[in-house]
């Protein structure tokens, strides 16, 4: 096989085959257009006294009505056509006990080449998600012996063929290239978030429609950018000498791949939002799903794609390619109106107790999907002006109201993009190592361009906007990513 052999061409290979056998005519024959052939063509040969007649007296006794089952019929008919060893001279017949032999041995193969077919279509799956020492360790793992299976070996030989074409990396030369792009809640009805109030103009500064997502996954993806995760593309380590330190991850991606990191700013949904077009608050949905749920004015309640989480799960689904190695995006979270959309700041609700432990039970669905959630610090304030006191307490509320209820997180997100140092070295003040000391160790500000710096202590790394003022005002500033001008959504209003 061509090292050029893609999985999606031995997987179309495999199905072609099953189609062809489905469409063979010999099993479209009826049983009652069967037995009356049988029995016209044994009056016709005998009256012309033809020798080597084939009767099959064994098969029409096995049941009352004398009729034969298709596959029995089958197995008859292919004895026939070729002249089978177990008919004798004369009036030779086909036992009852060949014809269940035939019918076991070609049931077990069918059952063999369906156990084949679906191992192969899980270990597409593995590999296009690259995990391709897991997809070729499934297919060595197979109990009947992938060496018996041509289908089993082809597909491989496609994975080893692709694997040795990794880089780490892939078409980027180390990680300073790597962009991190982010968003906030996504616009889900244009006619109510751009509807002239007040808002509007914030929500068009801001904010990205669901539209605008769609054509920058799609355009990213046809430009061989794949979703990673920040812990991938900066790990930690543990020395020879015991220690821990930071260094550049091993993301081995195919030459022609682009890896990216995502996330999305405020996943609250803040009571201001509220009927303006956005999602109300992140739910888990009938199929154990991440979902969103979207209140209407008039009381009714939809479940369904109506902000990031849900709408990139959808293009994964439809793109698996997309995300290495299950990687997904972080949600970065404030505190200051609850959780995820729910108000876990207010003890006097009458809901409290049970909102607490549906954003448990979301935020684990969440995780388990593969999503990561960051602190955005508890009252969203300049990091950078704020005194270190003020710090320490707005992390330790942080910690305490939203910390608790999604688990531990070792990133943070500062809020407006600000850092809490101006410096372009090593961080060193108290605020950092305040920070430090409760386990954050990735730090992400925001800056147009890659930015990323791997120390010993921690990863900090730039964040890149895609919202209505980055899409309208600086376009240029995006064009190594997607072409702006088949982004935009025909909706967006002019900047005011």
């Amino acid at each position: 096989m061509s090292s050029k052999r893609t999985i999606k061409e031995i997987r179309d290979e495999a199905n072609s085959s099953i189609e062809n056998k489905r469409n063979n005519p010999m099993h479209n024959k009826s049983k009652k257009n069967k037995y009356r052939k049988l029995i016209i063509t044994g009056l016709i040969l005998s009256s012309l006294s033809i020798m080597g007649i084939f009767i099959v007296n064994n098969a029409i006794k096995r049941d009352s009505s004398n009729t034969l089952n298709n596959q029995e019929q089958d197995i008859v008919e292919e004895s026939q056509g070729t002249g089978s060893n177990n008919l004798g001279a004369g009036e030779p017949t086909l036992s009852q006990e060949f014809i269940h032999e035939q019918i076991v041995e070609q049931n077990l193969q069918k059952e063999e080449k369906k156990k084949v077919m679906e191992l192969i279509e899980k270990a597409d799956l593995l590999a296009m998600g690259y995990y391709y020492d897991e997809a070729i360790k499934l297919i060595k793992d197979y109990e009947g012996g992938y060496q018996n299976h041509e289908e089993l070996q082809e597909a491989m030989d496609g994975y080893e063929a692709v694997k040795a074409t990794l880089d780490p990396f892939g078409a980027y030369e180390s990680a300073d290239q790597i962009s991190h792009i982010f968003f906030h809640s996504l616009i889900a009805d244009n006619s109510l978030a751009f509807d002239g109030d007040s808002d509007s103009n914030g929500y068009n500064y801001y904010m990205t429609t669901i539209y605008e997502f769609k054509q920058m996954m799609q355009q990213m993806y046809d430009a061989g950018y794949v979703l990673v995760s920040i812990h991938d593309v900066g790990k930690k380590i543990t020395t020879d000498e015991g220690t821990s330190k930071f260094i550049p991850g091993d993301i081995m991606l195919p030459p022609d791949k682009k890896p990216f990191v995502l996330s999305q700013d405020d996943v609250n949904y803040y009571d201001y939002m509220d009927y303006d077009g956005f999602a109300s608050r992140m739910v888990v949905d009938e199929n154990g799903r991440p979902s969103t749920e979207m209140r209407m004015e008039d009381g009714t309640v939809l479940v369904g794609d109506y902000d990031m989480v849900p709408v990139l799960e959808t293009f994964i689904e439809e793109h698996p390619d997309f995300s290495y190695q299950g990687a997904r995006g972080i949600l970065a979270l404030t505190g200051y109106e609850g959780a995820l959309g729910y108000r876990t700041d207010d003890k006097n609700s009458q809901t409290y107790e049970q909102d607490k432990e549906t954003v448990r039970h979301v935020a684990k669905v969440l995780k388990e999907w593969g999503w990561e959630f960051a602190s955005h610090s508890y009252g969203h304030r300049n990091m950078l002006e704020m005194s270190t006191n003020f710090i320490i307490m707005d992390t330790n509320r942080w910690m305490d109201e939203v910390g608790s209820l999604i688990g531990p997180t070792d990133i943070f997100i500062y809020p407006y993009g600000i850092e809490i140092e101006k410096t372009l070295g090593t961080y060193s003040n108290d605020k950092y190592k305040y920070l430090k000391s409760l386990g954050f160790e990735y730090y992400c500000g925001v800056y147009k361009d890659p930015w990323i710096h791997i120390k010993d202590e921690y990863v900090r790394m730039t964040r890149r906007p895609l919202d209505g003022q980055a899409l309208l005002q600086f376009p240029e500033r995006l064009s190594d990513l997607f072409d702006v001008l088949k982004v935009i959504d025909p909706d967006r209003p002019a900047l005011r």
